[in-house]
């Protein structure tokens, strides 16, 4: 291993974009702990998503923080360990799956702006002929579950979303919540909505209960914050995995992806999101948020409770105290 320069201080910016210093894993660790100290005692927890059943039956005292070095250290604390649904963050990884099948034709069907609307707003499909603002929002998505779609079955599609998430973590224990995609579908009216809106656009090439039976199957996937970070290291490392040292992506796609997520990554709280906290992130409404340090550190936060965006309440909280006790920012100097 290279020889690595002196850690910076608590309160100096480190290097993004270089390796993480060795010497930064006890300040992490310490700051990990402090942060999850605090939200344990915080009353303040937000309102678990109740729309989709399964979701409202999650205990909101649940809190777990991990990250993941560049140089291979994980690092936990809380409920680290505890799989919970991570809804929209899957997205990240079906974006990066259809980027991979078809390249930039991806955006001539699906937009790269923010929203400014709530997730499931059908509002501006209207007035833009049926093609999402961008692939983060639900609309979005599933036309990025109608693009995964082609060529296969629903089963077939489903499968190669999970075994994608599997081999990014390393752990093939991680599963689909059966019961969470089945809530979701006896609910998804919204959703069913917009399926059928964009497919009278043609802006679907499979029947909507298709795409949509790939998109609530890959929302259900369970995962622990260990697991989620493990699987989001990729994008903090120039699209490589750090473990193998394998390329997953080119480095301007994982640049290109981690815009999306900082843009686009909290639907109508992104802007607040980054103002805060100042790095890309990917938020679910199962109370999931992936945070990505380019260059440093994958980081994967939950807590159940949502505030009025439908990004977890705790999780924005805690990634923002992280980001200032390590000076984490893509803003930093």
């Amino acid at each position: 291993m290279p020889e690595l320069e002196q850690a910076p201080q608590r309160g100096q910016a480190p290097q993004l974009g270089q390796a993480p210093q060795l010497e930064q894993a006890p300040q992490l660790e310490q700051a990990l702990r402090e942060v999850a100290a605090e939200m344990a005692e915080r009353a303040d927890r937000g309102d678990v998503a109740s729309y989709i059943p399964q979701l409202s039956k999650i205990d909101p005292k649940k809190f777990g923080i991990a990250a993941v070095t560049n140089d291979g250290r994980v690092l936990t604390a809380g409920d680290a360990d505890e799989a919970f649904s991570i809804q929209s963050i899957s997205k990240v990884f079906t974006l990066t799956l259809a980027l991979g099948n078809v390249g930039d034709a991806l955006w001539q069907r699906v937009g790269r702006e923010p929203s400014g609307n709530p997730f499931n707003s059908i509002v501006q499909l209207e007035h833009e002929n049926g093609i999402p603002r961008n692939p983060f929002i639900n609309a979005g998505a599933i036309v990025v579950s109608d693009i995964l779609l082609a060529g296969h079955q629903p089963r077939e599609a489903i499968g190669e979303i999970l075994r994608f998430i599997q081999f990014l973590a390393d752990d093939d224990t991680i599963i689909i919540d059966r019961e969470v995609a089945a809530s979701e579908r006896a609910t998804g009216f919204r959703n069913f909505a917009l399926a059928n809106y964009m497919k009278s656009f043609g802006n679907l090439n499979h029947a909507p209960e298709l795409a949509l039976g790939v998109y609530f199957h890959h929302c259900a996937i369970a995962m622990s914050c260990r697991q989620l970070a493990l699987a989001g290291r990729f994008l903090a490392n120039g699209g490589n995995n750090p473990a193998t040292g394998h390329s997953v992506v080119s480095a301007e796609r994982a640049r290109r992806i981690g815009a999306m997520m900082l843009t686009c990554g909290h639907y109508d709280g992104s802007g607040d999101f980054a103002f805060r906290v100042g790095i890309p992130g990917k938020s679910g409404v199962g109370g999931g948020i992936l945070g990505i340090v380019p260059g440093v550190a994958s980081l994967a936060v939950w807590s159940p409770g949502l505030n009025a965006n439908g990004n977890s309440r705790l999780g924005s909280i805690a990634l923002e105290k992280l980001a200032k006790m390590m000076n984490w920012s893509i803003f930093a100097p």
